[in-house]
């Protein structure tokens, strides 16, 4: 039994969910996000609740359940709070600015790389040296922030790169002499 697609996801004050088919709907304060599940699970709204069951007891059904479950719940959070991923930036002469659309990073290289930002995320960067990416989709998110991250990674030596902010880089012993 799945403990995760157990319990309901409760829908807060502004957030409505509609279903048809097996394709759920949920409109919140930040915008408009859905989900189609796959036929080994029911998805039904009961008031302010929305409730997943799995259809047999076969094995893909029964993972199934958790699954759908964690993802109406990740629809639900997105458009209410949304979702953030922070970036920091460390290197000497390594910075970060917003031109428009686009995020300008000067990472060390001979020239200046622009990154153009998708629809649906938004990335700022308050100071030099910090990047946010936010948005409804959390999948989204998180690949924009590795999109980024992914022009300078953070080196095991000095450090200098780009990184998440609560990531741990384990450092290298330099050559002895």
């Amino acid at each position: 039994m799945s403990r995760i697609g157990k319990k309901p996801v409760e829908l807060p004050k502004g957030v409505s969910a509609s279903i048809s088919g097996q394709t759920i709907e949920v409109k919140g304060p930040k915008g408009t996000r859905t989900f189609t599940a796959g036929d080994d699970v029911t998805i039904t709204i009961d008031g302010t609740t929305v409730k997943v069951t799995p259809r047999g007891t076969s094995k893909r059904a029964r993972q199934q359940w958790g699954m759908v479950r964690s993802m109406v719940a990740n629809l639900v959070t997105g458009v209410t709070e949304g979702f953030k991923k922070d970036l920091e930036i460390q290197g000497v002469g390594y910075r970060a600015a917003m031109a428009g659309n686009v995020l300008k990073l000067s990472l060390g290289y001979s020239h200046e790389v622009n990154f153009e930002v998708p629809k649906g995320v938004t990335v700022t960067s308050p100071k030099q040296t910090e990047i946010t990416v936010e948005g409804i989709d959390q999948q989204q998110v998180g690949q924009v922030a590795a999109n980024i991250r992914e022009w300078k990674r953070p080196e095991p030596y000095k450090g200098k790169g780009i990184r998440y902010k609560d990531e741990y880089i384990f450092r290298k012993e330099g050559k002895k002499k």
